[in-house]
């Protein structure tokens, strides 16, 4: 192993990996191009992040090699970044390489002046060449040679592609001219409807990824009032048939819990195996939406799933949440290579040994186990699979049980008996690698996500667990002077600000806690954050938020995100939170700035409505009557509030914002912002509701039946 180098000094995970490379890295920063402006060297810039496999690849074949080591430090400035920690360095060059090569990814591999202009970009590169794909070293020789021989025209070139970027990004936001929102949602709907394979769920073919925005938006869709019932039975079809088919799939966990990160094939049945944190906080929203418009505890039991896991896997001492467990484990513990799934997958002799021959022909039938393995070789092109099986639901309960002749009850415990054998037997194993770094956007969506599980199930622990996050970033990652907040945590606080981000995933996070236990000092912190989110990202000529704040002069582009991916845009989720806030502070500017940030988009919506469905869901909002329910009582724990309650959480209802007074620091909070809330009598005799459009109510109620059929008529 060789002398560790400057990335020892550093925090996260990912850096950490390659502190003992004999790369002599830099961290993003002054340092680094300070001596490339001094050595008039260009910059190598790699970014990659601790669970990615690919950059575990590449580490190994090229960044551990003496030779190509020696190279990089003769030729160029090396410099390492962690996307997670860094997602607007990220950001900038990965719109380079996407442009300049029709693709992305990480690692992302990319050349700059040193001036920190990118001239040449490419992603994982095989450390000596391959048929049709050139070595790393190779490119490294021929980047070198031509900085000596074409050094102008190397600047002059970098120039160009950054003028060029610019004038793309100034694109994301236009004005719009004649702009219908109804017109949109049929576009993005028949857009979805051509995409969606009928058969395994999901939008398209392989690779499969979750996207739980996409989910968000069909079921958003589906419970609009305006919607027409055929649409809305199709629209709300698609979105349950592919939370089931996930939920059924190799992509799911179905011993610890969890979602992996995506499947390679079209069926959800071979994952790529990583954990990461925002997928299971926006999957259990869309599982907790499905199970209120359904009314199936199918969806309640993966919601719950994902939780456990989180709560078991992904959680430390204090309450904040780490960020993902990794694809890539060691097989045996006396194995010195670590393999794709080693520490989820099982041969069937496996199975059998830790649950016996009487049981296990019940439970390699469920889950499709087979003895030569059940992973297709196109499903495993480099062969780490063989022989394995991936856990995927085959069979139904009710399935399982007429073929093997028990009752249902009998046969879901010895199934569930079973799971926990192989549960702990599997947690002998090596685990993957847990990057156990907090970033405070993430957290916004776990603490929603927690959150809104504590009152949609009522769970408590659920409640419990969003409000000690929520401390936990409060007491480490908020300044409460500024009132800004830091982007991530490991053994203490990162110098690093919060991006867009990180703002509005927390503000929504903190209003779904407001909604699950009406403590008003939520609401006040996410006004707060509001307020410092609006000083630093928003664009008040064109609209919309940036990505970063225009205080860092090496972020050479300051970007709106304009696509709702695996995490979505800020401004798809300030639109959402300006509009909520707004209602429940009966708040015209905040109203009016999510109008302004959704118009801000037409332009992309229109072109590409598929691309941002949350900003989407947001425009339906902004043009829908939003509903208001008061809940008044004397007590917060008074039996007619809790039945109440339960009568307005029934249903998936997101044009619905709830309010509760029930004590006087409640009452003191909102009497400001809603009048009618000063008329309402001390303590009052019952728990009483009034429900309100667009801020005029109807005559108050107290029977939670009447308040079901209220809100019906309405919604």
């Amino acid at each position: 192993m060789s002398s560790p180098n400057r990335l020892a000094r550093e925090k996260s995970p990912y850096l950490l990996q390659h502190a003992h490379n004999p790369v002599d890295w830099f961290p993003w920063g002054e340092e680094a191009f300070a001596k490339a402006r001094a050595e008039d060297k260009p910059i190598f810039l790699s970014v990659g992040y601790s669970t990615c496999h690919w950059c575990h690849v590449m580490e190994h074949e090229s960044f551990e090699s003496t030779a190509i080591a020696a190279f990089l430090n003769e030729h160029f400035v090396s410099i390492k970044v962690d996307r997670e920690e860094r997602p607007d360095v990220d950001q900038v060059y990965m719109t380079f390489v996407q442009a300049t090569t029709g693709h992305g990814g990480w690692p992302m591999s990319v050349w700059l002046t040193p001036e920190l202009s990118p001239f040449v970009g490419g992603t994982y590169f095989p450390p000596t060449d391959m048929p049709g794909r050139p070595g790393f070293i190779t490119v490294l020789r021929r980047i070198a040679e031509l900085w000596k021989s074409e050094r102008t025209q190397v600047e002059d070139k970098a120039r160009s592609l950054l003028a060029a970027l610019r004038e793309a990004e100034n694109q994301v936001t236009t004005a719009p001219g004649e702009w219908k929102v109804g017109k949109t949602l049929e576009l993005g709907l028949s857009q979805y409807t051509r995409m969606f394979d009928s058969q395994e769920g999901g939008f398209g073919g392989a690779p499969k990824f979750p996207r739980p925005v996409n989910l968000q938006f069909l079921l958003h869709l589906a419970a609009q009032k305006n919607m027409p019932t055929q649409e809305a039975d199709v629209t709300r079809s698609m979105a349950l048939h592919t939370l089931r088919k996930m939920a059924r799939g190799g992509m799911h966990d179905h011993l610890g819990g969890g979602f992996h990160r995506y499947s390679v094939d079209a069926e959800w049945h071979v994952p790529h195996f990583e954990k990461m944190l925002y997928d299971q906080a926006q999957l259990v929203q869309v599982y907790l939406s499905a199970y209120q418009i359904s009314g199936d505890d199918f969806f309640a039991t993966v919601a719950r799933n994902i939780l456990q896991y989180v709560g078991h896997d992904l959680t430390n001492s204090e309450g904040g949440f780490f960020s993902a467990e990794d694809a890539d484990s060691l097989p045996t513990k006396d194995s010195v290579k670590k393999s794709e799934g080693a520490f989820y997958v099982w041969t069937r002799h496996e199975i059998g040994e830790v649950l016996g021959e009487d049981r296990v022909e019940e439970f390699c039938a469920v889950y499709g186990i087979e003895k030569e393995g059940n992973v297709s070789v196109s499903s495993d092109p480099h062969g780490e699979l063989v022989g394995a099986n991936v856990l995927i639901e085959r069979l139904t309960l009710a399935e399982v049980a007429m073929r093997f002749q028990r009752d249902e009850e009998n046969m879901k415990q010895r199934l569930y008996d079973d799971r926990a054998v192989l549960l702990a037997k599997r947690g002998l194993r090596p685990r993957p690698h847990l990057d156990d770094k907090i970033l405070t956007a993430w957290n916004g969506l776990m603490i929603g996500a927690f959150a809104r599980a504590g009152q949609v199930l009522g769970e408590a622990s659920y409640l419990q667990a969003a409000q000690r996050a929520a401390i936990f970033i409060r007491d480490h990652l908020f300044d409460t002077k500024t009132g800004e907040l830091q982007r991530s945590y490991r053994q203490g606080p990162s110098n690093i600000h919060g991006f867009a981000a990180d703002y509005a995933f927390l503000i929504s996070g903190l209003l779904d806690l407001y909604e699950a236990d009406f403590n008003s000092s939520w609401l006040r912190w996410a006004r707060q954050l509001q307020e410092t989110l609006d000083l630093h990202f928003w664009d008040e000529q064109r609209g919309g938020y940036f990505s970063t704040t225009d205080r860092d002069p090496a972020i050479l582009l300051r970007m709106k995100e304009d696509y709702d991916g695996a995490e979505p845009t800020p401004s798809s989720v300030a639109a959402l939170n300006l509009w909520r806030l707004g209602q429940l502070l009966h708040n015209d500017a905040m109203l009016d700035r999510a109008h302004r940030t959704v118009t801000a988009f037409a332009s992309r919506l229109e072109a590409q409505p598929f691309g941002i469905p949350l900003l989407l869901v947001a425009a339906a909002l902004v043009e829908t009557p939003a509903l208001q329910l008061i809940l008044h009582s004397a007590d917060p724990v008074h039996p007619g509030l809790a039945a109440l309650l339960l009568a307005a959480r029934r249903k998936y209802l997101p044009c619905l914002i709830v309010i509760q007074i029930a004590d006087k620091e409640a009452r003191d909070f909102f009497a400001p912002y809603h009048p009618v809330v000063a008329t309402l009598p001390d303590r009052p005799a019952e728990s009483t509701a009034y429900l309100c459009e667009n801020f005029t109510c109807r005559l108050p109620v107290t029977d939670p039946h009447e308040l079901d059929r209220l809100i019906s008529n309405l919604a």
